[in-house]
């Protein structure tokens, strides 16, 4: 259920090096299917890389019990954490892995920066992957050696405006109650998916019984980008397309999906209107 993220950077080093990229199923309610997990999982098995939560399902996978399985044969994990990072409390000692990334502007940072976690001892073996000035240590015709971790991996003058601004969102959401605020956003989930489910002829994509406040969904035959548009006439934002989840979507048999987001400064009159506004549209196109 990777988004392209986390497809397409795996396609490039497969062409680059050979190997052969696997991905694990999910069945209908949109839940990795775990046996088939652990069987394509082996003592060859270079990496795994696994989202936290779905984007576009609102699924959260069960990353401890992925990374313990794989750790059983020494195999390291990177878990994706653009979409859970957002929502809840996340402690990369508590969950093990030996990465964890995530996007700034997803976390109420600005665009363009990110966060690149890793274990030590994988920082220490993974060569730079761009050159630039501050990353050298010494450099001479006669060959060139770099600074240790984190500065080999900081070619060039960094993003220092961005580092700033990611820091004050960070300050921002830890002054937040972080456990408070996920049950309140599972709250709103519950409560919209009982109203949504009720709407005659509307089906909801991805229904796990763990899952982020997050709800993909269609009515009828009504098109995901028309239900955007009627939404957003009333001034309710919501996303419609792919989700740049293209080979997750097929796996359903849909093309796009009308995606609802519920975050910490929601509330249920939030759920009521968009809830409405539905009902208005089936009138409208039915």
């Amino acid at each position: 259920m990777a988004d392209r993220g986390n497809i397409v950077p795996w396609q490039i080093a497969a062409q680059k090096t050979g190997a052969l990229l696997k991905v694990v199923p999910v069945d209908d309610d949109g839940v990795l299917d775990m046996e088939a997990f652990e069987a394509l999982l082996s003592e060859k098995t270079k990496l795994v890389s696994v989202v936290h939560v779905s984007n576009s399902l609102g699924t959260i996978n069960p990353v401890k019990t992925m990374i313990k399985q794989a750790h059983a044969l020494n195999v390291p994990v990177l878990v994706d954490g653009a979409q859970s990072t957002p929502h809840m409390p996340v402690d990369v000692t508590e969950l093990g892995c030996d990465f964890f990334v995530f996007s700034g502007h997803k976390v109420c940072g600005p665009t363009g920066i990110g966060v690149l976690w890793g274990k030590r001892e994988w920082l220490e073996k993974l060569p730079p992957y761009q050159s630039g000035g501050d990353m050298i240590e010494k450099v001479d015709f006669d060959g060139t050696t770099y600074k240790g971790i984190p500065g080999k991996f900081e070619a060039g003058t960094p993003h220092i405006a961005g580092v700033i601004g990611l820091g004050a969102a960070f300050d921002y959401l830890n002054g937040l109650d972080r456990a408070g605020a996920l049950q309140h956003e599972l709250a709103l989930l519950q409560a919209a998916t009982e109203q949504l489910s009720a709407i005659d002829g509307l089906r909801i994509i991805g229904t796990a019984p763990e899952k982020a406040s997050v709800i993909s969904f269609l009515i009828d035959d009504i098109h995901a980008h028309d239900i955007g548009t009627f939404l957003d006439a009333g001034g309710i934002a919501i996303r419609a397309g792919h989700h740049c989840t293209q080979p997750l979507l097929k796996r359903f048999g849909v093309a796009a999906t009308a995606r609802a987001s519920f975050a910490f400064y929601n509330d249920f009159e939030d759920v009521e209107r968009l809830v409405t506004a539905l009902n208005k549209m089936k009138q409208f196109f039915c």
